[in-house]
């Protein structure tokens, strides 16, 4: 089957990849010339303009768009009158499902279907596949079929089947396959959403514990003692200088905590312990702030994934000025001077 890709950055390029090597054709277009040209000298099809790409692209058009969710509207504009009655166009990036509402609705009015896909794995999809959370018509999504097959993973055996899962559970279902159609416009970017949102919560639940294993010999240092720091109680219970790439080893190997994030953490601690090459600085790409604004219409608390979402807030320095009128504070009703920072 042959796609059209536009957006060729770390996911996209990829994707083109996956989809060659097993037997699809791709018509690929980006900003940058060069990365075009990488693709084309693996097989694909270049083109040098949008409405180049359009036209070596086979009816029903089927154009995959890898971008940030900020430009796809933009994108979407340059795009639409190229296109004709019948053709696709996919959102396979991290777009707010009420936009993927949005689009749909107002492409249905000049003929052309929209499907929305979630898509994870990252930059480990080209060998690993996508999972793929997929929103659209069905007969659209059961048409694209081909190009999410290819994409997603596969039931290759590498990941036991559920114990529970009944035969009519499974009857129907891609799930296994790694792709599937979650329901109309926008369910598959809204599960893809919430999906983020998990992932801002597990990230920091691993990144708290390491720290906590990592502060465990606090009982071995010369605490100051003024009238500004709480004493430790016990230090004798804080006696300990773990290993902590070691620890991360060991818990990948029959605890209940494995995962791929700890499997990745594992790997950076090894090759840098104390994790010199970064400065701590989170960003958040929008999902777990739109998941925590679908909770909150929804009456539904989520107070882990909140947490997890300020942390990532506060690891940006948007907290200083909050910390400063708290030293203020202190320093107003009780003369308190702020201690100079730990160097």
């Amino acid at each position: 089957m042959q796609i059209g890709m536009i957006g060729l950055g770390r996911m996209g390029s990829n994707m083109v990849q996956r989809l060659m090597k097993n037997g699809h054709s791709a018509v690929v277009f980006d900003a940058r010339a060069q990365s075009i040209e990488d693709l084309h000298k693996l097989g694909a099809t270049g083109s040098s303009s949008l409405a180049d790409f359009v036209s070596k692209l086979e009816k029903p058009r089927a154009v995959w768009m890898m971008l940030p969710a900020a430009i796809v509207d933009n994108e979407l504009t340059k795009l639409i009158p190229l296109l004709e009655d019948g053709d696709i166009i996919i959102d396979g990036g991290n777009s707010h499902y009420h936009d993927d509402i949005r689009r749909a609705a107002m492409l249905k009015q000049k003929g052309i279907h929209y499907v929305d896909v979630g898509t994870s794995g990252g930059v480990f999809g080209l060998q690993r596949g996508y999972c793929l959370m997929i929103g659209g018509e069905t007969a659209t999504v059961q048409h694209l079929s081909p190009i999410f097959a290819t994409l997603a993973p596969g039931a290759d055996g590498t990941v036991e089947g559920t114990p529970n899962r009944t035969e009519v559970a499974a009857a129907g279902s891609t799930a296994e396959q790694g792709f599937l159609h979650c329901g109309p416009h926008g369910a598959g970017h809204f599960v893809k959403m919430v999906h983020n949102g998990i992932e801002y919560g597990l990230m920091a639940a691993y990144a708290e514990g390491f720290n906590v294993l990592r502060h465990a010999n606090i009982g071995l240092q010369t605490a100051e003692i003024d009238a500004e720091t709480t004493p430790l109680s016990h230090p004798e219970y804080y006696q300990y200088n773990l290993d902590v790439a070691e620890i991360s080893e060991v818990w990948r190997r029959g605890s209940v905590i494995t995962s791929w994030l700890l499997d990745l953490t594992a790997d950076a601690l090894h090759a840098d312990p104390a994790l010199s090459q970064y400065a701590g600085r989170v960003s958040d790409s929008g999902e777990g702030r739109w998941t925590i604004s679908a909770a909150i219409d929804e009456g539904v608390p989520t107070p882990v994934l909140s947490a997890a979402l300020y942390g990532r807030f506060s690891s940006r320095g948007n907290d200083d000025f909050a910390n400063q009128v708290l030293s203020a504070m202190r320093a107003g009703f009780g003369g308190h001077h702020e201690k100079p920072p730990v160097k």
